[in-house]
C-alpha cells in the first residue's frame, strides 16, 4: 500500500493513482513488489528535525528514507522536504513536478538498494531516476 501524507505543510498536487501505478512499475523493473511505503512531503524544519533526530546529521536534505523492506517487497517511509524540492527545481531549471517525481523515484531507489554516496553510485542514481522519469508518462 502506497500512502502519501503531511507533516506541516500542504499536499502537492498529486495523482496518486497514476504516481503509484508508476512506482510499482518501477519497483517491478528492479524485481521487487510493494508493500507499505509511506511517503511524508514536509518542510525543511521538519526534515531537518528528523535527520537529526534519527540519523544524526545536522544538514538540509530533499528526501531521507527509512527501508523496512523484506525479501523482494518494498517496504519504507520516505520524508522529502517540499521546500528542498521547490529550490532544487529552479536551480537545475525544471519544474517543480518533475523535480518532485525524481525524489519521489529516488526514495524507492534507495529501496531497492541503490545507494548515491560515491560519484560512481550517485551517477548510476540519476540514470536510474532518468529511466523511471521517462516511464512516468505510461
Amino acid at each position: 500500500m502506497l500512502t502519501f501524507n503531511v507533516q506541516d505543510t500542504e499536499m502537492p498536487a498529486l495523482d496518486e493513482r497514476k504516481t503509484g501505478r508508476w512506482i510499482r512499475a518501477v519497483a517491478a523493473d528492479y524485481g521487487f513488489t510493494v508493500g507499505n511505503i509511506n511517503y511524508i512531503f514536509c518542510s525543511d524544519e521538519r526534515e531537518l528535525e528528523v535527520n537529526r533526530q534519527f540519523l544524526g546529521h545536522d544538514y538540509y536534505t530533499d528526501v531521507i528514507t527509512f527501508d523496512y523492506s523484506t525479501a523482494a517487497t518494498l517496504n519504507g517511509d520516505i520524508f522529502i522536504s517540499l521546500d528542498t524540492v521547490r529550490s532544487n527545481a529552479e536551480m537545475v531549471g525544471t519544474s517543480f513536478d518533475e523535480e518532485l517525481r525524481r525524489i519521489i523515484i529516488h526514495g524507492v531507489l534507495h529501496l531497492t538498494g541503490q545507494g548515491d554516496k560515491t560519484p560512481e553510485t550517485k551517477a548510476e542514481m540519476t540514470e536510474k531516476e532518468n529511466r523511471a522519469l521517462a516511464q512516468f508518462s505510461l
